[in-house]
């Protein structure tokens, strides 16, 4: 009786020094994240400042610079004379409304065709070589993310030969379907290296008694790939769709090399052809231009920073 009252006391005792350490360690780690955070702020607070100031441009009479914020005069002229094809606002009309949605429709289209290829290819391969021991694996994963330290611009004059060579077994009458695939393929292979690498460590986390057990039960190889394992594997599918989809918005050098010369214009290459001449262009309406370039990767961004934590945190083991 008596061994059993110390006990409680003991343990009553114990119990507010277990929750102190976990509060002291509760507040370190509090105070940890507020450096981080700080630091992290301090350090994009430029980025963030050009980003504002050009979105201001785009509704002032003048591109704004910082001190000039307040005297400036705000309206939405300048988006109208962008989507009116009115690159100044004496200049007559260099292009209609209907031109302009076709080149957002282009530039849709390549950044989600990047995002299926890339998606399609990373995940296949990435299941391989987590699930599959064969010869050669390891050298064949270093040698893959070896060709992900290769620039674009590096690889640009031969990927443009095999462009040339092949255009004279296209047919004319799907020449445009041809290239927009081209260009397609040939930029979602700069993003397909790391991307395979990022689903390796997803798929690497999951254990593979979880897929042993559904195929014990009478399950498939495709049918448990499908059902089981890639639901778990959501946030990592998530993130390079997000990577896949911005460098596919974003990109000038292959839209440029083949789809521009061949008169289809991107976002991309339609700023570049505003901001040309840059003594005769009006700049406000640049600066709209710009804005309407940028929108889609900033919602990107603030709509997705979970899934980019959590694929950035996925290990790859070999």
């Amino acid at each position: 009786m008596a061994s059993s009252i110390l006990s409680r006391m003991f343990r009553r005792k114990a119990k507010p020094k277990v929750e102190q350490l976990r509060d002291v360690e509760t507040i370190k780690r509090r105070r940890l994240n507020a450096v981080i955070g700080i630091a992290v702020g301090l350090a994009t607070l430029p980025l963030v400042a050009l980003y504002l100031l050009l979105a201001l441009s785009s509704f002032a009479d003048r591109i704004v610079t910082g001190p000039d914020i307040i005297e400036a005069e705000y309206s939405t002229t300048n988006w109208k004379l962008l989507f009116q094809g009115k690159l100044e606002p004496a200049a007559g009309r260099l292009y209609d409304l209907r031109e302009l949605i076709m080149i957002i429709v282009n530039t849709f289209i390549v950044a989600l065709g990047v995002t299926v290829a890339v998606v399609l290819i990373s995940v296949m391969a990435g299941y391989a070589f987590s699930r599959m021991k064969f010869r050669g694996r390891v050298g064949l994963m270093e040698f893959i993310i070896l060709l992900h330290a290769f620039p674009g611009v590096a690889l640009i004059i031969a990927v443009y030969a095999i462009y040339v060579w092949s255009l004279g077994a296209v047919p004319k009458d799907v020449l445009t379907e041809y290239r927009f695939l081209y260009t397609i393929l040939a930029r979602a292979s700069l993003e397909i290296p790391m991307s395979i690498w990022l689903m390796k460590g997803f798929f690497d986390r999951i254990p593979w008694e979880v897929e042993w057990s559904a195929m014990v039960d009478g399950a498939s190889r495709i049918r448990v790939w499908r059902q089981i394992v890639l639901p778990q594997i959501k946030p990592g599918i998530a993130a390079i769709s997000i990577f896949a989809f911005l460098a596919g918005w974003e990109d000038l050098i292959y839209v440029h090399v083949f789809l521009y010369t061949g008169g289809i214009k991107t976002l991309a290459t339609f700023l570049e052809e505003v901001i040309g001449n840059i003594e005769t262009t009006y700049l406000p309406i640049a600066a709209a231009a710009g804005t309407l370039y940028l929108i889609p990767t900033i919602v990107f961004f603030v709509l997705t920073q979970k899934l980019l934590l959590e694929a950035m945190s996925g290990g790859v083991k070999a």
